[in-house]
C-alpha cells in the first residue's frame, strides 16, 4: 500500500509514530488538544494533520526555551 500525507490512522499507529503511550494519545484526544475525529468508539486521525500538529508543538517549544 502507498503511503501518502492524507492516510488515516488508527491510535494504535499514532502512539507508535509518536512515541508515546496510548493512554496519552486518548487523554490530548478527549482534551481536544490533537487533531482526531472519533467515528463511534474508535478515534482516527489524518497522517498530515498529526505531523503539522507535532511540528507546531516542536516550535512552540523551541520558542519558549528562546526566552
Amino acid at each position: 500500500m502507498k503511503s501518502s500525507s492524507n492516510d488515516m490512522m488508527n491510535a494504535d499507529e499514532v502512539s507508535d509514530w509518536l512515541r508515546i503511550p496510548k493512554s496519552t494519545l486518548y487523554k490530548l484526544c478527549s482534551e481536544g488538544q490533537i487533531p482526531c475525529a472519533k467515528i463511534g468508539k474508535h478515534w482516527r486521525f489524518e497522517r498530515g494533520a498529526v505531523k503539522n500538529w507535532f511540528e507546531n508543538k516542536v516550535r512552540e517549544s523551541m520558542t519558549k526555551q528562546d526566552r
